[in-house]
């Protein structure tokens, strides 16, 4: 099916949609706002230049439009009639782009949450954010939970090399109470 557009007009067309600012960007940008979140936003220095940014939350909120990023079962999701092989390619490199953006975010330590167009509707948008609020806050709890401490034991008398003499010190020189437990460090890995 031949475009209905010259390819002058097509290219205006094409130059007007905005990757910035756009309608669904602002409604989760000013909920959050509203709701005393503080972001930034498009941050250049993070993979994938993620839409909004919570540094506090180490959370990368990506906002993507149903037809540009492919969203499977979506009603707004329609593959155009004509060049549908260019399209269809486009769309899948997105999507593969999508995957390994946020998979590398996920190796820094972020972590990442997808909002559809669609789910910002009328009728969806306030569960949408509310839920947005919600995993906001379990990453902020979960990220304020001390790790998982690894416990090591040692054996209480000390392994002696060939060329060492028994030595015996004074714990208090080295400010140790006989109360310490010896045995036993805790250590706590970063993850």
């Amino acid at each position: 099916m031949p475009d209905k557009l010259t390819c002058e007009q097509r290219h205006r067309c094409m130059a007007s949609i905005r990757g910035k600012d756009t309608k669904p960007e602002m409604i989760v940008r000013r909920w959050l706002h509203g709701r005393g979140f503080r972001y930034r936003v498009n941050v250049k220095g993070l993979p994938g230049t993620p839409d909004i940014v919570l540094r506090k939350y180490r959370t990368a909120i990506f906002i993507h439009g149903c037809f540009w990023h492919g969203h499977e079962g979506c009603r707004y999701f329609v593959l155009p009639k004509s060049n549908t092989g260019f399209w269809t390619a486009k769309i899948e490199r997105n999507r593969e782009r999508d995957l390994e953006r946020r998979a590398q975010l996920k190796r820094m330590g972020w972590h990442t949450i997808v909002i559809w167009e669609c789910q910002l509707k009328p009728k969806v948008k306030e569960r949408t954010l509310a839920e947005l609020e919600h995993l906001l806050h379990k990453t902020y709890i979960d990220n304020l939970r001390p790790r998982k401490a690894a416990v090591y034991s040692f054996d209480t008398e000390p392994t002696l090399r060939a060329a060492e003499e028994q030595v015996e010190y004074e714990r208090a020189a080295y400010g140790c109470n006989d109360n310490d437990n010896d045995d036993e460090f805790t250590i706590h890995n970063p993850i």
